[in-house]
Parts: C-alpha cells; structure tokens; sequence
C-alpha cells in the first residue's frame, strides 16, 4: 500500500479537518439528541487519519473523495457500537420493509403511503411517526448501503482483494443505484438533495416548498422503500 510521507500526510489532515465538521454536522442532523457532534468529529478526525495514512493516489480517487468515505465510515461505526435504537423502532422498521415489499409484489407498482399505513394497521400519522423514528436510526443509515456515487461500500468488510467478493461488490451497487433510479421522482430528489448536494431537511423542504417534517416522511419511506427492495442483500437489522 502506498504511503504518503509524513509531511504530505500532515498537510493533508490539516487541509481536510474542515470536511470531518462538515460530514459530522449532515450526519448530527438525522441523529437523536443524545448524539455530541464533538464524538462525531472525534472519530471522524481518526478516520481522516487514517485516510491519509493509506491513500493511494494511483488508484483515481481524489483524496477528499477517499477521505470523505474513511470519515463517514468511521463516524458510522462509532454510532453503531453505541446503538441508542429502542427495539421497538427495529421492529417497526421490519414491518414497513416487509409490508411495502407485500404490496409491491401484489400490485405490481409503488406502495403508496396510505397502502403501507392501512397494511400495518395503524393511521397515517402513526405510520408518519414511524418513519421520522425510523429515518434518524442506524436502521436505516443510507450510508450502509454503500453510496454508488462515492464508491462506498460498507455491506463487505474489507479483508483485501477477493475476486469473488469484487464481483458481488459490483452487483451490489449496480442493483443499488437501479433501485435508487426506480423510486418514485419526490423521493428520489430527496434523496439527491440530501446526500449528494447535502442539504439538511429544512433546506430541502425550501426547494419543494412542504415543510421540514414532510421532508422526513419522504426521506423515511424512501429508505425503507429500498430496505424493500434490496432486502436479497441486506439482513433485516443489520444493515439497511
């Protein structure tokens, strides 16, 4: 593995430490209270770190590119050894996954939020509750997807090359990003707004004109949207 000389690796952290606040603070916005920013940049300035430590400029990534997939992964992971989730939002969050996979697979097309609500048994605010519970737990971390944008690719850890693993890391992704362009066009821009321009919720409910709390709603069912769809890879309460 190429690595940057010591001076080259302390320029690059100083350069960078300005990305660690700013992935801390999209990611403190869909966090519960209970969550400090100053641990998010604490593991996140680890994972810059080692970033530079391991960057290898011949692979093509620029390093803010790599960096930015270190940081967020490390802050992930201080998240999850914490895992603050009550086991009720895990449960909810299986249910709304299997329920919207049952309706799309009866109807052929997009479960509505109405169908999802009526096929849990519940009335639409509780199934609104659902999502804004569900939507700022590790349950549902879009980042554990893997971002196919960014080349993130947390679902398999990384042991060094495996032809085999290379292979379904590919297949991953491309499945990914089919069912990220199968969703419908509100949640899909959402979706792009919030983790590709980074807005935060109240930025994006200006661009479409509802309010913050919609924006939650359509971010929640969006993920578990793709929970549904991308179950084949992902254990239920695992990952996504």
């Amino acid at each position: 593995m190429y690595a940057t000389p010591q001076l080259d690796q302390n320029r690059l952290v100083d350069e960078h430490v300005p990305l660690v606040k700013r992935i801390a603070y999209h990611l403190l916005a869909r966090l519960p209270a209970n969550v400090q920013v100053d641990d998010l940049i604490q593991s996140g300035i680890i994972g810059l770190l080692e970033a530079a430590r391991h960057y290898d400029p011949s692979q093509g990534a620029s390093f803010e590119t790599y960096a930015g997939i270190r940081i967020r992964g490390a802050m992930l992971d201080e998240v999850r050894r914490s895992d603050w989730t009550p086991r009720s939002v895990h449960r909810h969050s299986r249910r709304i996954s299997e329920t919207i996979r049952e309706i799309e697979h009866r109807e052929g097309r997009e479960a509505t939020a109405a169908e999802i609500a009526e096929g849990l048994g519940v009335d639409m605010k509780t199934y609104q509750d659902m999502l804004r519970d569900a939507v700022t737990s590790r349950v549902l971390a879009f980042d554990d997807l893997g971002d196919p944008e960014s080349g993130g690719e947390p679902t398999f850890p990384d042991h060094g090359p495996d032809p085999l693993q290379n292979l379904e890391r590919g297949d991953f992704k491309s499945s990914l990003a089919e069912n990220i362009q199968g969703l419908p066009e509100r949640e899909r821009l959402v979706l792009s707004l919030y983790y590709d321009e980074e807005l935060n919720l109240r930025e994006i409910g200006q661009v479409l004109g509802v309010s913050e709390s919609r924006v939650c709603q359509i971010h929640g069912q969006a993920l578990m949207r793709l929970k549904a769809r991308m179950s084949e890879w992902v254990a239920d309460g695992e990952r996504v």
